[in-house]
């Protein structure tokens, strides 16, 4: 069963993309859901399916066909959960390492998803779907940090709007090849597909989206290698990732996009989001939260010191 929503479009959306006109619509649906509805043939313009960036005209007609919720069959697991901050609208979590955070293709279980199904019951938003429930923006399987999941629909779409806005601060450690010449700096480079491998991401001004990471160097450890804090501007995935390496920078067990070598027998990066900060979206008051390094993080350090002693 579906419901149907009719839009009249009125005069003063005129020239809008049909996405960006719903998402102002419907603030109870994201735009990136929307999108996909789009695509998925569930919203019609004139009768005619359509594109998300379709410019609408004043007194067209839209049909928005909205899917019941899908069954929820993820399986709720009892896996700790390292919480940062919890009330009734969000909860902040310490991901650790190796732990991915929703379920697909390989792993329908002992991801995030089955942690917080079983931890918060009912109490996470739908927008993102059954497979992602209250999850706003993810981290790599192998990237350790703060993540942010949201209890309801108002939560989730005020913290959409947020990282749209890059309002949201967002700051990782990272330990990287190669030591800088300068204290700070910033990359710039839209970030999309790779055009040859389909897996990975990379700098494509043509069909990426823009993209900017600022650095500052933290530490550097002789000439081989040095430990840098990124600040983001957007959140494109993967974006550290290709920043620091199209810059010569690779993360250190980075196999994707740096050298397939692993000297310190690493597991994945060496990335951690270490800082998140957001205006709640009940209080309207600025909240930031902090997650220590991890024990594999620290140590790592130590090991890059001595070895440029």
């Amino acid at each position: 069963m579906e419901s149907l929503k009719q839009i009249s479009v009125e005069e003063q959306y005129h020239g809008w993309r049909l996405d960006r006109l719903l998402s102002e619509l419907q603030k109870d649906l994201s735009r990136s859901y929307l999108q996909k509805l789009i695509d998925d043939g569930k919203v019609l313009l004139n009768d005619k399916r359509t594109k998300p960036g379709e410019k609408v005209k004043s007194g067209q007609e839209i049909k928005l066909f909205i899917p019941e919720p899908e069954p929820l069959y993820v399986k709720p697991e009892p896996i700790p959960l390292d919480i940062l901050y919890e009330d009734k609208d969000v909860i902040l979590i310490n991901k650790g390492k190796d732990m991915v955070v929703h379920p697909a293709a390989g792993h329908f279980s002992g991801t995030l998803v089955n942690g917080l199904l079983y931890h918060c019951k009912e109490e996470l938003s739908g927008i993102n779907g059954v497979l992602r429930p209250g999850i706003v923006h993810r981290i790599d399987r192998n990237t350790t940090g703060v993540l942010i999941v949201c209890k309801n629909d108002h939560a989730h779409q005020c913290l959409s709007e947020q990282l749209k806005a890059h309002s949201i601060t967002r700051k990782y450690n990272a330990l990287v090849y190669h030591a800088f010449k300068d204290k700070c700096g910033r990359v710039e480079g839209a970030i999309g597909r790779h055009p040859t491998d389909r897996k990975k991401m990379a700098i494509n001004e043509k069909n990426g989206k823009p993209a900017a990471t600022n650095y500052t160097v933290i530490e550097n450890f002789g000439t081989k290698y040095s430990h840098v804090e990124c600040s983001l501007e957007t959140g494109r995935t993967h974006q550290i990732r290709v920043h620091l390496s199209s810059i010569g920078h690779p993360l250190l067990g980075d196999d994707v996009y740096g050298s397939s070598k692993n000297p310190f027998s690493l597991q994945g990066q060496a990335l951690h989001a270490r800082i998140f900060g957001f205006i709640h979206p009940s209080t309207g008051k600025y909240m930031e939260f902090e997650a220590p390094l991890p024990d594999y993080f620290s140590a790592l350090i130590e090991k890059l010191r001595i070895s440029a002693v």
